[in-house]
Formats: structure tokens, sequence, C-alpha cells
């Protein structure tokens, strides 16, 4: 199976971000290898293979370098099939993406002047190779994307490969759960965020009068990821900040102080330490709401009385979630929660995927069963008031065709566009000029697959 995998993953696992803190001594621009009209670089494989030793990867050199070769073949490969198909992806297909890599680069190596030292390339060069290498990635994509646009399975195929997997071999499913709630954000919230407001001026008002703003995020600061380092978060795009956040930030010159600046967080005071091109690295306070005791009585109480009407039907929990829950993702669906992700909208969730409350009030439900009101926290750790309704369980099992047809199936169909990719690949391989310098011939992948 990661055989297969292999060739749907092609390259991925040479080019993660690790690999943009490479080696930096100068090489010779030997050819390694030519695929048709691509080139490969000596360079290519030995800044790949000093990566991974890097990274702890213990394997002899000689067949690491046989490794990352015939990665790099494969994906050459590829690309040579997009050059013959008029295959082209725009830089806007990597746009977000590479901002993202860089920033993680300029991150691991703590400045861009540590990143353009360790690489001796400035950073236009520096994004300009990594841009080049995200291109090739997702070019790759597109080529096995038309390779295996009108593959599929049935369900008799899914039966075949559920077969192939040795029972002793089968994982363990956790348990899992459907669950509904209704939510209520606490009463007279406006009077707690401006005492936030006010909290927050008060601390302005210090950090003008000269008192440290490192100093009184530490101290201060609700939001604890940055507060231990002054409230600084690093060097962030656009794209990667609350577009309120963002648009207080790029604003601001150096080391001067925004006004209180709202998101779904809370409330922030916001110092701009740097701007490299599109990309700033700031301090924050983060100050939340702080809800009152006669507050969260006062969500309980209007919680346990939804829920009494519920438990006697005098309004079904779907029209009281439509009514009343503040949850907007879910009060649509009559409360039925719903992955946030978007591209995996599931609604079953195993008990590590919901916050502590939830998993303490699930674990010990009934389906049908609806539970008494909690506090807890919503998805950006503001408080909320929540009851929930155990829809359906799902015990801990064996994967099986009955209740994992839909893993299984796209398991199955993975299998199979790994498979069609194999033979793809040696069918390429044989109608492709090749040509590997001698220094390379003795790996034994290219004895048995592709130098006959």
């Amino acid at each position: 199976m990661k055989r297969n995998l292999r060739f749907c993953l092609v390259l991925i696992g040479l080019f993660i971000p690790g690999v943009f803190i490479a080696n930096s001594q100068t090489l010779v621009e030997s050819v390694a290898a030519i695929v048709g009209n691509e080139v490969v670089y000596l360079s290519d494989i030995e800044n790949a293979v000093a990566d991974l030793r890097r990274g702890g990867n213990r394997t002899p050199v000689d067949q690491l370098r046989c490794s990352v070769l015939h990665e790099i073949l494969v994906s050459k490969l590829f690309l040579d099939q997009a050059r013959i198909d008029s295959i082209t992806v725009t830089d806007d297909a990597v746009e977000g993406e590479l901002n993202m890599r860089m920033n993680d680069a300029v991150r691991r190596a703590g400045s861009e002047e540590a990143l353009v030292a360790y690489f001796r390339k400035s950073m236009v060069e520096i994004r300009r190779d990594i841009r080049k290498t995200m291109l090739d990635q997702q070019i790759v994509r597109e080529v096995q994307g038309k390779i295996g646009e009108n593959l599929s399975v049935t369900p008799a195929d899914v039966k075949r490969y559920f077969a192939t997997i040795p029972k002793d071999s089968l994982p363990i499913v956790p348990a899992k759960y459907k669950v509904s709630i209704i939510q209520v954000d606490p009463p007279s919230n406006e009077d707690n965020k401006a005492m936030a407001r006010q909290k927050l001026l008060d601390i302005r008002s210090q950090i003008l009068g000269g008192k440290s703003f490192y100093a009184l995020a530490a101290l201060y600061s609700e939001d604890p990821g940055s507060a231990k380092s002054g409230g600084e978060i690093g060097f962030l795009t656009r794209g990667e900040l609350e577009k309120e956040y963002a648009d207080a930030a790029f604003s601001l010159s150096k080391n001067s102080i925004s006004k209180i600046v709202e998101t779904k967080y809370g409330f922030h005071l916001i110092q701009l330490i740097d701007r490299k091109g599109e990309m700033v690295n700031t301090r924050h306070i983060l100050i939340r709401p702080q809800v009152k005791p006669e507050q969260a009585e006062k969500a309980i109480s209007k919680l346990d009385s939804l829920a009494t009407q519920i438990r006697k039907d005098s309004i079904k929990f779907e029209t009281a979630a439509f009514r009343f829950s503040t949850h907007k993702d879910s009060r649509i669906n009559g409360g039925k929660l719903v992955s946030t992700n978007p591209s995996d909208r599931v609604s079953w969730f195993s008990l590590e995927e919901l916050n502590k409350d939830m998993y303490v009030k699930i674990r010990e439900m009934k389906i049908g069963e609806i539970s008494d009101p909690f506090q807890t926290t919503d998805e950006n750790n503001n408080v909320v008031f929540r009851i929930i309704r155990l829809d359906d369980e799902m015990p801990a099992h064996t994967a099986n065709i009955k209740d994992d047809y839909q893993n299984l199936s796209n398991a199955a169909l993975m299998t199979l566009q790994s498979k069609t990719y194999e033979k793809w690949i040696k069918n390429k391989i044989e109608n492709t000029y090749l040509k590997v310098s001698d220094e390379y011939k003795s790996c034994e992948f290219l004895k048995k697959e592709w130098l006959k």
C-alpha cells in the first residue's frame, strides 16, 4: 500500500517546508539525468538528500540518493507529459500557499536575514525557487488528475478491495457520535465587550505613557500562545490574519500602536514590529469579554427552560435550535453539528474531536437524550452556553463494509488510481528518452525498470 500511495503523492515528501532550509553550499550544476525534455541536476538530488538526513533519515547515503533520484525521475515523467499535453499552471494557483511556505521558512530560520544568509540568496531568489517547486507539484497533480479522471469504483470493487485486506490488519475504528446543539451567548454581552474595550484603553494609555508593550502583553494578554513571548506572533501574511487585524497591522508604521481592533476572538491592541513585503511581524494584547456570574445564571436558566419544553415535546429540538441558537453553522440545520472543514463536512465525531466539556457530557448520554445546560467555549474560544442532544452513536469496531463503506470506497479508489499511475509510468518510461549519469547506474530500480 505504501508503495502504491507513493505514486499518488509524487515528490510531496521531498518538498515539505523543511526542505526550504536547505544545504547552502554551492554545488556544480552537473546533469544527473535527462527525462524527455526535463533535466535533473546533481544539486536537485544532493539538496534533497541533505534535507532528509537532517530530518533524521539514517538510510545509507548511496541508497538515499537512489531513492531520491527515483522520485525525481517519476515527477519528471509527469512534467514531460504536461509539456506534451500543454498543461500549465499559473502563479495565482500557488500564491496563497507560497506565502504560507515563505512565512514558515522565515519562522524556521528565525528571521529573513537568517534565511538569506543560510541560502546565500536574496529573498526574491528564494521565493522564485520555492514557487518553481510548487508549480511543478501542481502540474504533476494536474497530469495525474487527467490520467485518473474517469476512474471510479463500484460496490463490487469495494467488496473485492475489502476482501484483500488481511483480517488481522483491519483497523479499529473509534466510537463516533452524531450530535445536535442549541447554543446561546452570554446575555448583555455588549456590556462585557464595553468592559473589555475599557481595559484595553487603560493598557493602551500605559503603553503610550512609556510602559513596555512586551511586559504588558506578558502580564495581561489572554492569548496564551503569544503572551509568554510578549505578544509576538511572528511574520504572517495578510491572508493568515483575521481581516480586521490585518487591516490594522498593515496600516501601522514600525513600533506604532493600533487603536482597539475587534475580531471574532475578542479585542486587540497591535504593535508593528517589522514589515517585509507582504508579511508583518506584530505583537498584540488580546482581551476577551468576561462573563459575569449573573449572566451565566440567566443563560443556563434559559437553556434549562428550553430543554424542559423539548423533553415534554412542547417544542421540537430543531425548531428551538432555529429560533434560539446563536451557533450560526448548526442552527440552519436544526442544530445538527457538522465539521467546519469545508472540504470534509462530516457529521460523525469521535470524542477526541470535541472539546472537553462536550466530551464529558456525551460519553454519559444515551441516544435521544438531551443534556442539562452547561458552560463551554466555542470554536474561537469565547464563552458560550449549550444543551446537546445525542442523535446517534457508532460503537468502536473493527472496520467493516456496512459501517465504513465510504472510507473503504475512498481507499479502493486510491488503490485503483495508484495502479493506473504505475501502469502509465511503465508505459511512459518505454516511450520517453532517458539518459542517466554513470554514477547513478548502480541504482537497482534503474536496472529493473528504467534502463533496459
